[in-house]
């Protein structure tokens, strides 16, 4: 086992156990506590103002470093966002998703880039560093041959625009997520821990939540960290070794487990690591 000359903070993107939350918002936040969450990752606030939602948090011990807002959030009301931001104290703001209409490929993509820009420039100018977490979708080619993912990262200035790596994702498009991470170094401060087993299949998206019904298959699943294909170690030290600020548990679906079980098989997994 690779042994770390340094550890580092790890959290939980509150997605992966969004069924919990629901249910007993102050409840599960603890539980999250109590396995040994000190970080988390919001995506979305349940319903509550970000200052209510930000209360229970300190309730709770936890502390936001990021969040997972909708794009179309952020061009439609950048400046409730922003503010959002600023109630939680997060220094990071991911871009989540984008859909068929906005990603690389996509008709519109270079406009998408100009209000990234704009965008990320608006949040550097309030302490906030923009993110982009990516799925397997970027991979797709450009006109000049590079990837999707690269063409942003190359034509967007790192100032404006830092990477959020989805390990999973970057596996899953045939690439070496080790390598990813090594080849964005100073530029990405939180790293998505994600584990899986199989292959690419055409359900998917559909783990991800975009249909809560959706169950996985022998081609593709979810699994807690330290439990699928990924050389997560070695992800972890190339991690450490690019400058990240913090390591970031997702799982989109839960397997045979509930979301809050495979939380804490992932961050048992960490722990036995030494994070």
């Amino acid at each position: 086992m690779l042994k770390f000359e340094k550890t580092l903070p790890v959290g939980l993107q509150l997605y992966s156990v969004r069924d919990f939350l629901q249910k007993d918002f102050e409840g599960t936040l603890k539980k999250l506590k109590d396995m040994g969450y000190d970080y988390v990752e919001p995506a979305g606030f349940y319903g509550m103002t970000a200052e209510k939602f930000s209360d229970g948090l300190k309730k709770a011990g936890l502390t936001a470093i990021s969040a997972h807002i909708p794009y179309a959030e952020m061009m439609s009301d950048s400046n409730k966002v922003i503010n959002d931001c600023l109630t939680l104290g997060i220094k990071y703001l991911a871009i989540p998703y984008l859909d068929e209409k906005t990603r690389p490929g996509a008709a519109d993509f270079e406009n998408v880039l100009n209000t990234i820009r704009e965008f990320g420039k608006k949040c550097a100018e309030n302490g906030i560093t923009l993110l982009y977490h990516n799925h397997d979708f970027e991979f797709i080619k450009m006109p000049d041959g590079r990837y999707g993912l690269d063409y942003m990262y190359e034509t967007v200035d790192a100032s404006i625009l830092a990477t959020e790596l989805d390990c999973c994702w970057v596996k899953v498009a045939g690439e070496d997520p080790v390598e990813y991470v090594k080849k964005y170094a100073g530029r990405c401060p939180v790293v998505h821990l994600k584990d899986f087993t199989g292959v690419k299949s055409e359900n998917m998206y559909n783990l991800i939540g975009l249909k809560e019904t959706a169950k996985s298959t022998s081609s593709f699943e979810f699994r807690p960290v330290g439990y699928g294909k990924q050389d997560i170690p070695s992800i972890i030290k190339a991690a450490i070794a690019s400058g990240a600020k913090y390591l970031v548990v997702e799982q989109d679906q839960p397997g045979e487990q509930t979301s809050l079980e495979a939380a804490e098989m992932s961050r048992n997994y960490l722990k036995s690591l030494g994070f």
